[in-house]
């Protein structure tokens, strides 16, 4: 079903809440976040983490899933930890008041470099682009029964392998046809100066999501 954008007339509803009722407000824009969250369907580095267990449980190559421009292009991302403290700075720095900012790890890279780095932490073999598009929504799809058996054997806090990955979502963010570079200049003229490397944040994920049983 088809519903209408929200995001446009919820700005909308703030500006004028906060006219009347004097609050200040701010915008934070960020681009795939990365981190943990169980149930949550936008959920890119849990997926993935997932997706390369599976692999690893079954012998699959840990198979590039996206477009060719995500693959070679230059792309960003945005590390849960920077995001909050993005809205902590902006919540009480006066001059962040009322604006709308970028908010990523203020780095960029390139998939094909960082699809190997992932596959290392797994110890699978990584398969780059190919000439055409995996899906993972598709790789993924029978994977259900499998994610409860490994669950079980390895003693995970969730077998439902719905609560962890959303590969629909994943598809969306690695099947872009462009690259994706976020400008953070806004933010570092007005002080916030936090920086994240993006492989660390996906390995603290993992690292994380391990110590939690989430993944083996």
């Amino acid at each position: 079903m088809d519903i209408e954008n929200f995001y446009y007339a919820q700005e909308d509803e703030v500006y004028a809440a906060a006219a009347r009722d004097g609050f200040t407000w701010s915008i934070h824009r960020p681009h795939t976040v990365i981190g943990k969250a169980v149930g949550n369907q936008m959920n890119l580095g849990t997926t993935l983490a997932v997706y390369a267990t599976i692999c690893r449980e079954t012998k699959r190559p840990f198979r590039w899933p996206g477009s060719e421009a995500q693959w070679n292009g230059l792309s960003d991302a945005t590390d849960v930890r920077v995001l909050a403290k993005h809205l902590i700075w902006a919540a009480t720095t006066e001059a962040a008041h009322n604006e709308a900012f970028n908010v990523v790890n203020g780095e960029y890279f390139r998939w094909k470099w960082l699809w190997k780095r992932l596959a290392s932490w797994f110890d699978v073999e990584p398969v780059g682009f190919d000439g055409t598009v995996h899906p993972l929504e598709d790789q993924m799809a029978q994977d259900g029964p499998l994610w409860r058996d490994i669950a079980g054997r390895y003693s995970l806090a969730e077998p439902d392998l719905n609560r962890l990955a959303s590969p629909w979502h994943t598809d969306l963010d690695l099947g872009r046809p462009i690259e994706v570079m976020t400008d953070m200049s806004k933010s570092r003229k007005l002080g916030f100066l936090i920086y994240q490397r993006t492989d660390e944040s996906f390995f603290d994920l993992f690292t994380q999501l391990r110590k939690d049983r989430l993944i083996p």
